[in-house]
């Protein structure tokens, strides 16, 4: 039995009090009622109402008309925003995103019908809590399935996004989606629904689901549908790019290992999450194979046979300038793409136990202090990709490899040696002063001197660089 009425917190009793004192309905709508329906945390409220955006600018002190030409205005209420939206039907898609006319509707049963899944199109009257479920979708809830409101055909071809949205809530979820509305993503009326809306909406959903608690299900999901080809048609040739050989470092292709890097990748972390999904990107394209003729081990008389190895010698720099040219398509801010970007083209350091300590403070400078913590993360995300399962720490090399290595870079840290040109005993001033002219010389010198410095932390005396600089620049 679905349930009837639903416990409000106090802060929505009360602002609902406000609009039934003046003779108005008003209902939580939204990701909220199911949220709550699904006793997770709710944060985000939002009201429908059949009061107007100009009646609750009358009812409450502060309102910002954030969306008021489509009937949307947002309360500061009590230390939060409440999102309130008058009852309104949509008429005409002509663009795949806009509603060509919006108009106020009378019930809140009218508002539901103009919503996107079932879950979605639940609303609970702030006054007594009484639950409006016009669709079943309590009901889907508790099936864990994702269903359109009314014909899936109609409702994706009026929002190119909500197919997006579908597989995103799947993924968040960890519903499934109902057979007659995941068909239609594949027609091809649909697909270019899809790919006519804003890069900018594309990539939030697509972000959402880097998010998620497995980012596989919707990424897969997204691949069957063929929605990643029409944003991100760089992954294609990933799938089927065989990795493993008579070694067996991969179980996947490479596809399947960047879906499953991600998961491994923390969830609140989206550059560890993208850089994760990214991070091979270009093997493809490094891809090379070798064949040889080795002694046949399983036989004792000296016979051979071919074995054939498969490289893919500097692919993180070719997964570098993929990365970069999808983050920037899908419009990424700028210090995201870079961040990302770096953590790509560093993510195949091979320390080993006999690296000098001059190796390590060299390993600290290239790959940056603030981002040691990320690229870490990034090796685990890439061991879990390997085998889709959480590397066991006590059996594993690799991992005991690592922690060697954050040990050793904590106590280079902790020594406060000179790991830029910032923090050395002399700057170009000083060398100017000493002689050496500005430019591009003064620059390469000063760069010389850091890398003596970290060499040799001792040397990081104003008196000792400053005669170091003058032998190198005579030599030069």
């Amino acid at each position: 039995m679905m349930t009837k009425k639903m416990r409000l917190p106090d802060l929505l009793k009360d602002f609902g009090k406000v609009f039934s004192d003046a003779g108005f309905k008003a209902y939580l709508v939204g990701g909220a009622v199911r949220d709550m329906i699904m006793k997770v945390p709710a944060h985000d409220w939002d009201v429908a109402t059949n009061a107007t955006p100009q009646d609750v600018i009358k009812l409450f002190k502060f309102v910002v008309p954030t969306g008021i030409e489509h009937g949307t205005v947002t309360v500061h209420y009590k230390g939060n925003e409440i999102e309130v939206t008058t009852f309104r039907t949509e008429a005409g898609y002509s663009d795949g995103r806009h509603p060509d006319s919006v108009n106020y509707a009378a019930t809140i049963e009218e508002d539901l019908a103009r919503r996107d899944f079932t879950m979605n199109a639940i609303a609970a009257s702030l006054e007594d809590g009484i639950i409006v479920d016009p669709y079943g979708g309590q009901q889907d809830i508790k099936a864990k399935l994702i269903r359109t409101v009314g014909i899936a055909h109609e409702r994706f071809m009026e929002d190119g996004l909500r197919p997006v949205r579908a597989l995103r809530f799947a993924a968040k979820l960890g519903f499934s989606i109902e057979n007659n509305t995941y068909s239609e993503i594949f027609k091809e009326e649909i697909q270019k629904k899809v790919i006519s809306i804003s890069i900018e909406r594309f990539r939030d959903e697509f972000e959402k689901i880097m998010k998620a608690p497995k980012p596989s299900t919707g990424l897969k999901m997204m691949e069957e549908t063929g929605i990643l080809s029409l944003f991100i048609p760089e992954f294609d040739v990933c799938r089927g790019c065989v990795q493993s050989d008579y070694r067996a470092f991969h179980k996947f292709d490479v596809l399947d290992h960047l879906f499953y890097a991600c998961d491994g990748a923390p969830a609140d972390k989206l550059n560890v999450r993208l850089a994760a999904l990214f991070h091979d990107i270009g093997k493809p394209a490094a891809k090379k194979l070798h064949k040889e003729t080795v002694l046949d081990g399983d036989k004792n008389d000296g016979s051979t046979k071919e074995i054939e190895t498969i490289t893919f010698y500097n692919h993180e720099s070719f997964s570098e300038k993929i990365t970069e040219k999808i983050l920037v398509r899908l419009r990424f801010p700028n210090e995201t793409v870079h961040n990302v970007c770096h953590l790509v083209k560093e993510h195949m350091f091979h320390y080993e136990t006999g690296w000098s300590d001059a190796a390590v403070r060299r390993f600290i400078v290239r790959v940056k202090p603030e981002c040691l913590e990320d690229l870490y993360d990034l090796r685990l995300a890439d061991m879990y990709g390997m085998y889709n399962e959480k590397v066991d720490a006590r059996y594993s090399a690799s991992v005991t490899l690592l922690h060697e290595l954050d040990e050793r870079v904590k106590k280079e840290l902790e020594k406060k040696t000179a790991l830029s040109l910032k923090s050395l005993a002399v700057n170009g001033r000083d060398l100017m002063a000493a002689g050496i002219p500005a430019g591009k010389e003064l620059g390469r010198i000063l760069n010389e001197l850091l890398d003596c410095v970290l060499e040799d932390p001792e040397m990081n005396k104003r008196d000792i660089l400053l005669e170091t600089a003058k032998k190198i620049n005579r030599i030069s």
